[in-house]
């Protein structure tokens, strides 16, 4: 039976950039070696930064004065180093669900943290809304999908001060504005590679501002200076990553991708919205493309585990939903095809007509 896999992370990749990953694991360019196992001295290793770098840039369309790094720590790091490298007195964060709530934490241990809006008390089912952001604060922080709860910001906002973003579930599915940020940061296994590498995107000249000193292996300027390559980098991961980039430029690029997601999401929510059985969980204005969350009408509740159950048995592979909402999640990253949403549009009619 054919699995669709709507993991909401480590997720789906394209079947081509497995292929060609688990090729260069047996042989890395007829080297005799495996990806796995060269040194990411060797001069075979050195275009695939570089490669995976320029298609960033590309792909992004980012301006002069920015640099990419590849680094490890997952976004988790990130919340760490982004304040220490850019936080001097006071920052804003959106609060936006679990993830922001942690970076909110982090930062609260470098400088003063101003929490522009939350819609925690409605256990993140919305973007607020009306919010304004002090004009004296080094940053505003966004996180702009929020994957466990459903909800994303698919557009770059309108502030007077520099943006970072937490882009770790949508990076690379929609057109970005980049000039309207001093970093950008995406754990990769979400929609861009296998577990392993965060990519950061950096406003070269925002670096060195603050005055504290900073450890050495946590200074973005380190990894900026180096290439990536100031110390042993997730070698691995970063290929499948070239290998997935090269795959978003051939499709088409970032406005194909977010073509794709809202064809894609609108068949689901469609249904979800039409199935007598299931209702969305989140603001119909705010509903992510990339992670689908629905759950049982109240009067079906009880059809939760057999739904789960057919749905499994039908080859929907990782449609639970986190535990903070409950029901299901169906992450429909770049990788996610037609077919599969098709797939699991069919079977919530079939088990419709079952119950």
């Amino acid at each position: 039976m054919k699995k669709y896999n709507f993991n909401a992370g480590p997720s789906i990749l394209p079947r081509e950039v497995i292929e060609n990953t688990a090729k260069q694991i047996l042989d890395f360019n007829g080297s005799g070696l495996s990806l796995a196992e060269i040194s990411h001295r060797a001069k075979d290793f050195q275009p695939v930064v570089d490669e995976a770098e320029a298609l960033i840039k590309e792909l992004m369309e980012l301006p002069q004065g920015y640099s990419v790094i590849f680094l490890g720590g997952g976004a988790s790091l990130e919340f760490c180093m982004v304040p220490y490298n850019f936080l001097e007195t006071k920052a804003a964060y959106l609060n936006t669900g679990t993830w922001a709530k942690k970076a909110i934490k982090e930062a609260k241990l470098f400088g003063e943290v101003v929490e522009v809006a939350s819609s925690a008390d409605a256990n993140y089912t919305f973007i607020p809304k009306g919010w304004t952001c002090p004009k004296d604060v080094d940053y505003l922080h966004i996180t702009t999908n929020n994957t466990i709860y459903g909800t994303e910001i698919r557009k770059d906002l309108d502030v007077e001060v520099p943006m970072i973003a937490d882009m770790s579930s949508d990076i690379f599915s929609r057109p970005v504005d980049v000039s309207k940020y001093n970093c950008i940061y995406a754990g990769a296994q979400k929609n861009m590679s296998m577990a392993g590498v965060t990519v950061i995107i950096l406003k070269t000249d925002a670096l060195g501002k603050v005055s504290r000193q900073i450890p050495t292996m946590l200074d973005y300027r380190t990894h900026v200076d180096k290439g990536s390559m100031f110390n042993t980098p997730p070698v691995v991961p970063v290929y499948t990553a070239l290998e997935n980039l090269r795959w978003i430029k051939k499709m088409g690029g970032l406005k194909a991708m977010d073509a794709l997601a809202k064809e894609r999401a609108e068949i689901v929510y469609s249904e979800i919205d039409r199935n007598k059985l299931f209702r969305g969980t989140v603001a119909h204005e705010d509903r992510s493309l990339m992670n689908i969350c629905f759950v049982m009408n109240p009067e079906y509740a009880e059809l939760e585990k057999p739904f789960f159950e057919y749905a499994t048995s039908m080859g929907m592979v990782g449609i639970k939903g986190h535990r903070s909402v409950g029901g299901f999640r169906a992450s429909c990253y770049n990788a996610q095809t037609i077919e599969g949403v098709q797939a699991l549009v069919k079977c919530m009619k079939e088990f419709e007509a079952k119950n």
